[in-house]
């Protein structure tokens, strides 16, 4: 079986996006807050990713938005950079 994604990275990027993208969107009555807060603790980990890995993930959610079909999603993946702090040591 030939595999679904071309790197193990783009698995995990792709995993780490949809669970936090089901967060996102989740209705108050869906999620325990407090289950809600350590699931979104897990995007600490790319607040410490070496420069190298942040521009490798940086590159990868820019190809995962330009070939996503769901307008919601591709913003999402757009947004992602700021929204989970990927940008704020630039400039």
């Amino acid at each position: 079986m030939p595999a679904a994604y071309p790197s193990l990275t783009r698995a995990l990027a792709e995993a780490l996006v949809d669970v936090l993208w089901f967060v996102e969107g989740c209705e108050d009555e869906q999620m325990d807050p407090d289950d809600a807060v350590k699931v979104q603790g897990v995007a600490y980990v790319v607040t410490k990713l070496s420069p190298v890995q942040r521009d490798e993930f940086l590159d990868l959610l820019g190809t995962m938005a330009r070939e996503e079909s769901d307008p919601s999603r591709r913003a999402f993946l757009e947004e992602f950079p700021d929204g989970f702090g990927l940008l704020e040591d630039e400039g």
